[in-house]
């Protein structure tokens, strides 16, 4: 059966679009239920983030996709000429390539981000617990996973941090042999700072400090983090304890002066201490860059950083590409190969009918009274007669178009030429 995908994403909708086509992933295996219950489907996988909705579906043909998409509109309350113009069908190979570069990070807002894939392995994982993935689907998702897996170990895609947050947790890294061993002292508590504290946690750092200008804010962040949550009126006593400082707050006027960072650093008995300020305007006085022991980065830095490391990406990306084209070419393979081996079963069981139907004479034969040799004749004519005559219609037919290629297929086929040469 044909598969095709069916989506919207963060290149051709908006926000406001994106939003009223996405899935509640409470309400995903009803969604998955009614589009396979109603036919638009045989199997499908849904893929729904902030960046994406997509449908996976293998189809009973490709004209299909319409269907699907009418179901994509019908679900949601939108009107088709309104999604019609937001919306993308991709049929058979440039399906599976789609879903290759979804997984493998190349369809990404940002290039090469690894989320998308634990994304797709749980779309995948409730397809499965609502039944609604079958051979195709499921032939293609570990197809997918494997080349994703691939273009992650044998590329350089995700080894480059292109975010802000990423960024300065990897100067940290660099700077701090032993990163788990930090104190990090998070100034802020928006979405940047957020960020930062999970790529914090998940490179193994025990304790991290939030300071924030509303303590209820603070805790929230730290709450889930099992973090310290501070006002920013106490910097001064925290500072020294800090190896890592990272803030990122709205304010106006810088937070952070040479003066308490010296003081700092002459507690830590001159200690290394790294202050990363991604703020703008700036949270940190640009004179703390003067203070030894203490080494400061601000946005623009990281951002340096990060558009070399873009095009890092975008060269493994090409490699990436390569990976992505083998894999298309090795699934329709193996499409080819069970089309084959369901024809191999065909031929294999209707030679089963014969032979048993032949056996069947041959034993009332033997029990009619009739010798044995003379009925393994029978037999043995009867299985020659019945196993050569399709192939002997078939030759027979070409010889009178005079259709040579067919004869020397055949001629292979039956392997009339091997026993010539042999």
């Amino acid at each position: 059966m044909p598969l095709i995908t069916v989506g919207v994403n963060h290149k051709t909708a908006p926000v406001s679009i994106r939003e009223r086509v996405a899935f509640a992933p409470e309400k995903m295996i009803e969604a998955l239920s009614s589009l396979v219950a109603e036919k638009r489907a045989q199997e499908a996988v849904i893929v729904s983030t902030c960046n994406r909705t997509e449908l996976y579906c293998s189809v009973e043909d490709s004209d299909k996709a319409q269907d699907v998409v009418d179901w994509l509109g019908q679900y949601h309350n939108i009107d088709l000429a309104d999604l019609k113009q937001y919306c993308y069908t991709h049929v058979a190979d440039d399906s599976v390539r789609h879903i290759m570069r979804v997984a493998s990070g190349l369809d990404s807002l940002i290039l090469g981000e690894p989320q998308i894939l634990g994304q797709v392995k749980s779309a995948y994982a409730v397809s499965q617990e609502g039944a609604c993935i079958g051979p195709e689907l499921e032939s293609l998702f570990q197809r997918t996973f494997s080349v994703a897996k691939r273009v992650r170990t044998d590329t350089a895609i995700g080894e480059n941090p292109v975010s802000i947050a990423f960024a300065a947790v990897s100067l940290a890294q660099r700077i701090f042999a032993d990163i788990q061993r930090s104190t990090a002292l998070l100034i802020g508590a928006g979405q940047t700072i957020e960020l930062v504290a999970r790529h914090l946690k998940e490179n193994g750092v025990k304790r991290i400090i939030v300071a924030n200008r509303t303590l209820a804010r603070a805790e929230a962040l730290a709450n889930e983090l099992n973090a310290e949550a501070i006002m920013l009126g106490e910097l001064g006593d925290y500072l020294s304890q800090a190896d890592i400082v990272i803030s990122s707050t709205a304010s106006q006027l810088p937070i952070i002066g040479k003066g308490m960072v010296e003081r700092a650093t002459a507690q830590r008995r001159h200690s290394p201490m790294l202050l990363v300020d991604i703020a703008v305007p700036r949270d940190i006085e640009a004179e703390v860059e003067d203070v030894k022991d203490a080494y400061l980065y601000t946005v623009d830095d990281l951002h340096s950083v990060i558009e070399e490391n873009v095009r890092a990406r975008q060269d493994a990306a090409k490699a990436a590409e390569a990976l992505i084209e083998q894999g298309v070419e090795s699934y329709r393979k193996t499409l080819e190969s069970r089309k084959v081996s369901d024809l191999i079963v065909s031929f294999r069981q209707s030679a089963e009918m014969t032979k048993q139907a032949e056996l069947e004479k041959a034993l009332k034969s033997l029990e009619s009274g009739q010798s044995p040799e003379q009925v393994m004749n029978k037999l043995a004519h009867g299985l020659m007669n019945k196993l050569i005559h399709a192939p002997t219609r078939y030759l027979r037919e070409a010889g009178s178009e005079a259709d040579q290629e067919a004869l020397t297929i055949a001629a292979d086929v039956l392997g009339i030429n091997e026993e010539k040469d042999n």
